[in-house]
C-alpha cells in the first residue's frame, strides 16, 4: 500500500511538472523533457545537499537545531525552483518560462499534493482495497 501511494505521488508530481512545461511550450518533447530531467536532477543533487547540512543540523541542540532544520527544508525548495528554472529556461531559452516554472511548480505540488493524500486517506478509510483481486 506505501509502494502503490509513494507510486501515486511520483505520478502526480510528474504530472505537474509536465503539465506547466507543456502549458508554456506547446510541446510533448519539452514537457516530457521537464519530467525526465527535472527529478533526475533533484534525485542526484539532494545527497549532496543533505550532507552540506547534516552537521550543522545534527550537532546543534533546541531552538537553534529547529531554525537550522527549518532552514535545510527553505533551502532544498530553493534548489528545487532553481532546477526548475533552469531545465525549462535551457529547453526554451526563455527567462520568463524558467521563471513561471520556478514559481508555479512548487506552488501547485503545496496545493495538489495534499489533495492526493486526502484522496489516498478517504480511498483507504472506506475501505477501498488496493490490492490486486
Amino acid at each position: 500500500m506505501a509502494a502503490a501511494r509513494k507510486g501515486s505521488q511520483v505520478i502526480t508530481h510528474m504530472a505537474i511538472g509536465f503539465a506547466i512545461a507543456y502549458a508554456f511550450t506547446g510541446s510533448i518533447a519539452l514537457g516530457g523533457l521537464a519530467v525526465v530531467v527535472e527529478p533526475v536532477l533533484n534525485v542526484l543533487l539532494l545527497p549532496f545537499h543533505e550532507r552540506a547540512w547534516a552537521r550543522g543540523v545534527h550537532a546543534a541542540s533546541g531552538r537553534r537545531r529547529y531554525l537550522l532544520a527549518s532552514l535545510e527544508k527553505i533551502s532544498q525548495a530553493a534548489m528545487h525552483a532553481v532546477i526548475a528554472f533552469l531545465v525549462l529556461y535551457l529547453a526554451t531559452g526563455s527567462v520568463a518560462f524558467g521563471g513561471m516554472a520556478a514559481l508555479l511548480e512548487p506552488v501547485c505540488n503545496v496545493i495538489l499534493m495534499p489533495l492526493h493524500d486526502w484522496l489516498w486517506d478517504n480511498a483507504i478509510g472506506r475501505g477501498v482495497s488496493t490490492s490486486p483481486t
